[in-house]
């Protein structure tokens, strides 16, 4: 029998990769909403309107699984930066490899430590991560505008770190800013 990271990883359509990760949802509880899904939906455009050279199909299947043991409070911080090995572990269980667990906790660089031989997806998976965030409201603050949340990704959360994507990342959103609807 496959595994979940085998079955999920050999669907290549994003609307039933969603479908698989709600499934887990309601059989092992884990953190799967919304913005994980605009989250998800923002990578798979970003890699397809810049034309990125990386394995597409592990960023989108990494955004709908780096962040399943998340909870939904203010005590997320404190839980992310105590459990990278838990996330990793259980990644492993789902049968993902080491690479895969490894982009899946390196989306925030505070908490990972691993600023060395990062993995490029990454980066695309901390740029998401944070600009998606920033979009929708908190219990302690209201969304951002794109523009807002652009400048804090910026001129604060990513400056100096090095994100090999985030001047491309700001082109995508001004490409995307432009299109009428």
């Amino acid at each position: 029998m496959a595994t979940f990271a085998e079955y999920i990883l050999g669907e290549s359509n994003f609307i039933r990769k969603v479908e698989i990760v709600h499934f887990l949802k309601k059989k092992q509880n884990i953190f799967f909403n919304n913005t994980v899904i605009m989250k998800a939906e923002i990578a798979r455009e970003f890699i397809d309107i810049m034309k990125l050279d990386v394995d597409k199909n592990m960023v989108i299947t990494a955004c709908l699984m780096y962040s399943c043991l998340r909870i939904d409070t203010a005590d997320e911080a404190e839980r992310a930066k105590k459990s990278i090995e838990e996330d990793r572990k259980f990644l492993k269980e789902l049968g993902f490899s080491d690479k895969f667990a490894k982009i899946c906790t390196e989306y925030n660089r505070t908490y990972s430590k691993t600023n060395d031989n990062r993995e490029k997806e990454s980066d695309i998976l901390e740029i998401i991560d944070q600009f998606g965030g920033m979009l929708f409201n908190r219990q302690d603050r209201l969304a951002y505008s794109v523009e807002e949340a652009m400048h804090i990704l910026k001129k604060k959360n990513l400056k100096n770190s090095g994100n090999q994507y985030l001047n491309l990342f700001e082109e995508f959103v001004d490409v995307m800013e432009d299109i009428k609807v």
